[in-house]
């Protein structure tokens, strides 16, 4: 018995730092069940800032966790034009996108060192069927990319960019907090030049507005370092209904 907690505190120590906490650690797994997703889980070699981690049209393969750095995901028309349509912090799943097809319909890019955790879709599913528990955490992380679809969406529905802006960084904050990190105080690990790209603002317009907020108090920034210094104002920014009519300033 004493052997069995032993082995679940490790496995409870290494899936935390590898991030794996947001699939196995909530969902109530056992020692025995922790173990058999240990064994699955394959890390990977290291990604340099700009690395592809997987591109789009790409067979789904593994899902994958980031243990260090973050991610974006972009979208390229067959014009060449790139669309950041998702960022991805240290602990978040990764490939999801490719559930429906079998492929990728976007290609995930490192925004900086990072290594990530590798599970094989195969492996998993055998897995899956044997750990409920795992299952059931499994479908609420992608109810969780729903959402942030949803949210995406709702960003580029507002007309105004201080609404978009102020959508966004609440939305970090959230994301943040959910993973157990800092949500006040963190660093924006994207460039100012891909929050526009998601927002679709020009780089302008996003530093105006980030300036402004910081102005009216609302938050601190400095660099990529970022402090809400004013949280009922940014939910009141958030929470604002919908301008009728307009394009935002700025707006592509």
């Amino acid at each position: 018995m004493t052997a069995d907690v032993l082995d679940l505190d490790r496995l409870r120590r290494s899936c935390a730092q590898c991030s794996l906490h947001v699939l196995c650690l909530p969902a109530g797994i056992g020692g025995r069940d922790l173990e058999q997703l240990d064994e699955i889980v394959r890390t990977r070699r290291p990604l340099e800032k700009g690395d592809t981690l997987f591109r789009s049209g790409q067979a789904l393969g593994s899902l994958y966790v980031a243990r260090e750095g973050a991610f974006k995901t972009v979208a390229i028309d067959s014009e060449g034009e790139q669309q950041v349509v998702g960022f991805h912090l240290p602990g978040e799943l990764m490939g999801l996108d490719a559930m429906g097809s079998g492929k990728h319909a976007c290609e995930a890019e490192a925004l900086s060192p990072a290594s990530v955790c590798e599970i094989p879709m195969g492996q998993l599913e055998t897995v899956c069927r044997q750990v409920p528990g795992l299952q059931h955490q499994l479908l609420r992380i992608i109810g969780q990319g729903i959402n942030r679809d949803q949210s995406h969406l709702e960003m580029l529905g507002r007309r105004q960019a201080h609404e978009r802006v102020a959508l966004f960084l609440h939305g970090l904050s959230e994301r943040y907090k959910l993973l157990g990190k800092p949500h006040d105080v963190f660093t924006l690990p994207m460039s100012r030049e891909d929050i526009a790209s998601y927002l679709g603002l020009v780089i302008e317009t996003v530093s105006r507005t980030l300036t402004k907020l910081q102005d009216e108090g609302v938050i601190a920034v400095r660099g990529r370092q970022l402090k809400i210094l004013d949280r009922p104002r940014l939910d009141a920014l958030v929470h604002a209904p919908v301008a009728p009519t307009g394009k935002a300033r700025g707006e592509r």
